[in-house]
């Protein structure tokens, strides 16, 4: 009889339930469940791309048109 057996198992299970009890146990389990499915959704999310809820990048046009204006200078202002 080894450490692996499953009557010393089956012993420590026992006294794991008379200690926290059933519904501490089947808590606990819950929870690791839980735990694993976030931490799934977790890394499918990372995985897909980012793209599809970011705005597109929009470019700048460098050509601007420029309507020629004359400057008016400060004597031509005083005056009208």
């Amino acid at each position: 009889m080894g450490m692996w057996d499953w009557k010393h198992w089956l012993i420590v299970g026992v006294i794991a339930l008379l200690l926290f009890g059933k519904g501490k146990v089947s808590e606990f389990m819950g929870d690791v469940a839980k735990g694993i499915k976030a931490f799934k959704k977790g890394m499918a999310e990372d995985d897909t791309p980012k793209s599809s809820t970011a705005e597109p990048v929009k470019s700048l046009e460098h050509q601007q048109t420029v309507s020629p204006q004359t400057p008016v200078s400060q004597t031509e202002q005083k005056s009208n």
